[in-house]
């Protein structure tokens, strides 16, 4: 659905509302940026994945023979702002607005809706920095009236750690690690992976001739990426079935949902029973805790969530939601981020920099308050 008019006391609210978290933001030293509604697609698209890729709003621009996107987020805005200025440089970004996104069908949310967020980059101790930017949005929530929301954190270097710890095909490690944001296809992956070679439905030889007799194709995927795809499959095929340990492992390690002291024990006792080293992601990890516990986030409330990963591919490390108490799933976030340092090598970086941020909206935390 469109986004709701608002006038008279419920825009002054939601004018309000923003002043707040502009104010809030503008305390931690950040830059103020205001940036662009359109971009070329391709510069953002490729960094979104599949999922927000598929509600971004794009439209041809008959003049440059390109595609334009309206902005589904402000991360990558961001960052290409900060490419511009300097990897090297060390900084930190503040913002507000709307962005737009198609909204699977039966929720009812708007396509237009208000982000204000920060981004920090270039920071020696990671750590601290994403410590640094939940504070600040938790903080910011509290600036408009909501205390104790309820907090999920997740951090996809320890799922991504286990599976580049264990033996298996690289592709089948990419597989997995692509479709981690989509739990029902990769638990798919994951079943597929453990039947025998002879039992995987795969397209068989003449790939391209396949791929060409299709026709012209319909969607986002070009001939080329579908060839590309089906050969992948065939690989597939002769690769030797993933172990019913390593399964039971990865499933094990992903079941884990507990307020995060809890989740620290079972993840460290799970992969120690399993010989699988991942001490220095359960390390940072650790760290991670004892900051936030001395900031005077009451880790009690805070559930860590294996699995949880945000629904944004360019997330690679640290990643949090914050939601209205009681709420349920189909309300959205109040406030959300995350770690991304692998995105700034797409973007040109020649080695990761560090790059951590998140948002609140404003407009879903004075439906909470409502």
């Amino acid at each position: 659905m469109l986004a709701m008019p608002r006038s008279g006391t419920a825009q002054a609210a939601l004018d309000r509302a923003v002043s707040i978290l502009a104010e809030h933001l503008a305390d931690t030293g950040a830059t103020r940026l205001d940036l662009p509604h359109i971009y070329e697609a391709d510069t953002l698209l490729d960094l979104y994945g599949e999922d927000l890729r598929a509600r971004a709003f794009v439209y041809p621009d008959p003049d440059q023979g390109r595609e334009l996107c309206l902005r589904p987020d402000f991360t990558v805005p961001v960052a290409l702002v900060h490419r511009a200025s300097g990897w090297d440089k060390v900084a930190s970004y503040t913002y507000q607005g709307p962005v737009f996104r198609r909204q699977p069908p039966g929720l009812q949310r708007p396509v237009e809706f208000v982000q204000a967020g920060i981004e920090r980059f270039g920071e020696d101790d990671p750590v601290a920095a994403d410590v640094g930017v939940f504070k600040t949005l938790y903080r910011g929530l509290a600036e408009l009236g909501l205390d104790e929301p309820e907090v999920t954190i997740g951090d996809l270097s320890i799922p991504f750690a286990l599976l580049n710890a264990l033996e298996m095909p690289e592709h089948r490690r990419d597989s997995l690690r692509r479709h981690f944001w989509r739990p029902t296809r990769f638990r798919d992956l994951l079943m597929r992976a453990q039947a025998p070679s002879d039992a995987r439905e795969v397209p068989g030889d003449d790939l391209d001739r396949r791929a060409t007799d299709a026709g012209e194709p319909v969607g986002l995927r070009s001939i080329a990426d579908v060839t590309k795809r089906l050969v992948r499959l065939s690989a597939a095929r002769r690769d030797a079935a993933m172990t019913v340990e390593q399964a039971k492992l990865i499933d094990g390690v992903l079941q884990i949902r507990a307020p995060a002291r809890q989740a620290l024990a079972q993840l460290e006792r799970v992969t120690t029973e399993a010989g699988v080293d991942l001490s220095v992601a359960i390390r940072r990890f650790a760290d991670r805790v004892e900051a936030l516990d001395v900031a005077g986030v009451d880790m009690d409330r805070m559930i860590f969530d294996a699995s949880f990963g945000r629904n944004l591919e360019y997330y690679d490390g640290f990643v949090f939601e914050l939601r209205a108490p009681g709420k349920p799933d189909g309300h959205p976030p109040l406030a959300g981020g995350g770690r991304y340092d692998a995105m700034t090598t797409h973007l040109g970086a020649s080695s990761p920099i560090s790059a951590v941020g998140g948002i609140i909206r404003p407009e879903a935390v004075l439906e909470a308050l409502a």
